[in-house]
């Protein structure tokens, strides 16, 4: 599994997303693994369900968007504050 630093997502967060297409991906902080990426099949699987609804920002329902969007702007706040 590769692994990235919340660091990294600033830098190169499409390569980070690439990766995590093909394989789940770890993100550390302070060296320490805190999140994992995968796609929306593989952890379908991993939770034992047999089929995942996965979205793009352009076809999600709304709250699915909103929701989306709030993760995203926190997660790129927490960096920014870390940096």
């Amino acid at each position: 599994m590769k692994q990235f630093t919340f660091s990294d997502m600033n830098r190169v967060s499409g390569e980070i997303l690439e990766a995590a297409l093909i394989e789940p991906v770890s993100l550390t902080k302070r060296g320490k693994e805190k999140l994992v990426i995968m796609t929306a099949e593989k952890y379908g699987q991993l939770i034992g369900q047999s089929q995942t609804t996965a979205y793009g920002l352009s076809d999600a329902p709304q709250p699915v968007h909103d929701e989306l969007m709030a993760g995203l702007d926190e997660l790129l706040t927490r960096r920014s504050d870390d940096v």
